[in-house]
């Protein structure tokens, strides 16, 4: 029995995101089609691959092989840090719709800037050159800090609609989100569970049981609650419709209060800036 539908948040375009989307990361290839396929049914309508996964394939075979239609659905991808550049941009582009088997993307997004070989605005270029083509309906970047942003919308005049970082409890991003919000770009949550580990803290473990629900439908709801979209991986029927059930409760002042407390600065990936 499907889930109600996760709420759909405007982006800068006109576009419209779902806000709790199935992450595909470390989703081998040979398992994707059936567990995308697995969140449709449920109830998911966004999902969120890579290049980089090796699963984009399979997604694409998920999509076409869907019972609902494929304007229902919201597909991401990323172009990997070896292809920034412009022309690189446009050739990974094609490959991965190559690979999609589909005629357009809904998002696409740079995946990580690499200020250290200072390609990430030309990649920008590329992809504005594709949303004005048609070819992806929105662009948007992962892991930009607040002054790479700066810098691609001061040399090219356009701001991506979404920043997807690196987000949860433990790092809650709060100069990249108050950044974000003031220009209208939303911001979106990878990691969100840091990887699981903070589903181990005993304050959330507290929350949890003070509203009948699991650790980790806290830390989803803390993250919609914020306004933010998050994509949630899992590997089992059970875990992706626990992941999507978060829409019938809410968390209080007092809940929120105790969940910040636990900011501490710690990653579970790189900060872009030193790569």
């Amino acid at each position: 029995m499907s889930l109600p539908l996760a709420p759909t948040l405007p982006l800068l375009d006109g576009a419209r995101i779902p806000q709790l989307g199935f992450g595909l990361y470390k989703v081998p290839a040979a398992d994707t089609r059936r567990l995308a396929l697995e969140a449709i049914d449920v109830g998911y309508r966004h999902l969120d691959t890579a290049a980089f996964y090796g699963n984009e394939r399979e997604t694409g075979e998920a999509v076409r092989d869907a019972p609902v239609p494929r304007d229902e659905l919201f597909v991401t991808s990323k172009v990997w840090k070896d292809d920034n550049g412009y022309d690189e941009t446009l050739r990974a582009f094609d490959d991965s719709m190559s690979r999609f088997g589909l005629d357009r993307l809904d998002l696409y997004l740079i995946h990580w800037p690499v200020p250290s070989t200072d390609r990430y605005v030309d990649t920008w270029r590329a992809l504005v050159r594709l949303r004005e083509e048609g070819r992806v309906r929105s662009i948007g970047v992962a892991n930009f800090h607040p002054h790479h942003i700066e810098r691609i919308v001061g040399e090219t005049g356009v701001a991506p609609v979404l920043d997807q970082v690196e987000l949860h409890p433990w790092l809650p991003q709060r100069e990249v989100r108050a950044y974000d919000a003031e220009r209208g770009i939303l911001t979106e949550s990878w990691s969100p569970l840091a990887r699981g580990r903070v589903l181990d803290d005993p304050t959330i473990a507290r929350i949890a049981a003070a509203h009948g629900r699991t650790p980790a439908q806290v830390v989803l709801r803390w993250h919609v609650q914020q306004g933010l979209v998050v994509i949630p991986k899992a590997s089992s029927p059970a875990r992706i419709r626990e992941n999507l059930d978060v829409f019938g409760f809410e968390l209080g002042a007092d809940d929120l209060a105790a969940l910040a407390s636990l900011e501490s600065g710690e990653r579970t990936g790189r900060d872009p800036d030193l790569d």
